[in-house]
């Protein structure tokens, strides 16, 4: 089947380019052409026709990417015309015409690249996340993963556990044989190191994912104190409603900004307090859940009224500010300890020390994506695996100290098929869904 898609964004552009691929492209380029195929690789001017009536749809660039130097390994070809939204949708019309001619699936360019090795699965995913990279170092991030970084390791590490895993099969094949024992001393060490490796990676503090999806900041505190304000402070624009009526905010809402080039996702919560309203209580109960999975949380309270008892308290105890908003209306010193957590006082109304508060956010940022090493993990599916293998691992250095080597070379070989699936390189239908209905259509 051949499959074709506008792959720029939708609507009125200058240019809008279709991409096709498969084994009716070349038929395709000559039916709307009325001419024989251009040179391989080579932009080429030609007049679109209606396929029925030889009349003209639009005049632009056709490049011809003959199997199997293509993006998808396939015939390919792009037309280049104007993005008026008629003119895309009558060469859209006149490809379907074709036969064995359809629309493409989110991601099917890609994941056809992949079924043909013309990439791996980190590349593809990668490919993605460049292309919904919204912030700098989401950028930078993509860019190293598409240089092939995580996948040299992931396969040296596969690597390395295929080898031992010859050495564990061929006691298991010849049971005759006794292993030397600087043999076993070598399996056993040479896992431990894999092992090691593994567990290096794992210990990275999410930072590829958080970069990813981006750095969760919580706003939580007690009704009126703020909060939704701030949101829209910090935002830049107006976000949620801001209201002197107690309760306004019931759902999460979110803004995703670009901090000096970190991703942030800024969540305003609903105000916690007693309440008897089932509404709200569902909010409140959100808004817990949300300070629980944030990278950061705000705790906004009134400079005139403030309470750190209970559940406040245990917010501030890790990756925490606490905001003290309203400071304009202090007549006297506060009479609550804040001294001991992280804290800003500020005013909202009166634009008072909010750069300082932004400072001491960014602060938070920086410190969370210092490091020294290399990214590898970008995705929970890494993560995954990687924890898999290394169960497995640990269960292989077990059974093989017992001396068990059937079942230890099960365990090895499940280790290195959660290695390979990172990177495609065992069968991964099942997760292939996943991956590539994230992509936009044409790509």
């Amino acid at each position: 089947m051949t499959i074709y898609a506008l792959s720029t964004g939708p609507g009125t552009s200058g240019i809008a380019i279709i991409r096709i691929s498969g084994t009716e492209t070349q038929n395709v380029i000559k039916s709307i052409t009325n001419r024989k195929l251009p040179e391989p690789r080579m932009a080429t001017l030609r007049k679109i026709n209606n396929i029925n009536t030889s009349e003209l749809i639009d005049e632009g660039i056709i490049i011809w990417f003959p199997s199997p130097e293509s993006y998808t390994g396939e015939d390919m070809a792009e037309i280049h015309i104007h993005g008026g939204k008629a003119v895309v949708l009558a060469v859209q019309n006149e490809i379907a015409k074709n036969k064995n001619c359809r629309l493409a699936e989110p991601g099917e360019f890609t994941k056809l690249a992949f079924q043909n090795g013309k990439i791996n699965l980190l590349k593809a995913e990668s490919i993605a996340d460049l292309i919904s990279a919204e912030t700098e170092i989401q950028r930078l991030q993509a860019v190293k993963i598409m240089k092939g970084n995580s996948s040299n390791k992931f396969n040296e590490l596969r690597e390395k556990l295929l080898k031992i895993l010859s050495f564990v099969e061929a006691k298991i094949d010849f049971p005759e044989e006794d292993l030397p024992e600087e043999n076993l001393k070598k399996i056993k060490q040479d896992t431990s190191n894999v092992l090691n490796e593994i567990n290096k990676i794992l210990n990275d503090q999410k930072i590829g994912e958080i970069i990813r999806e981006g750095f969760k900041i919580a706003i939580v505190g007690p009704t009126n104190a703020g909060k939704s304000s701030l949101l829209n402070v910090l935002s830049n624009r107006e976000v949620a409603i801001v209201s002197e009526i107690a309760g306004t905010t019931r759902d999460v809402i979110e803004a995703h900004l670009n901090m000096d080039g970190y991703p942030v996702i800024i969540s305003d919560t609903a105000g916690i307090r007693d309440s008897k309203d089932e509404i709200e209580k569902k909010g409140i109960r959100l808004s817990l859940k949300k300070a629980e999975n944030a990278d950061l949380k705000l705790v906004v309270v009134d400079a005139i009224n403030i309470d750190l008892s209970g559940f406040f308290n245990d917010l501030l105890k890790n990756d925490a500010i606490l905001v003290v908003n309203k400071s304009d209306l202090l007549k006297e010193k506060i009479v609550t300890d804040i001294s001991k957590f992280n804290h800003v006082l500020i005013s909202l109304k009166e634009n008072l020390n909010i750069d300082i508060l932004i400072s001491k956010i960014k602060d938070q940022l920086k410190n969370k994506f210092i490091s020294e090493e290399d990214i590898l993990i970008t995705r929970e599916r890494h993560r995954q695996h990687l924890v898999q293998s290394s169960d497995h691992l640990k269960n292989f250095l077990e059974k093989n100290d017992k001396k068990d080597f059937d079942k230890a070379a099960e365990d090895l070989r499940l280790a290195t098929r959660h290695l390979g699936m990172i990177v495609g390189k065992v069968d991964v239908e099942e997760i292939l869904g996943s991956i590539f209905n994230d992509f936009c259509i044409g790509k």
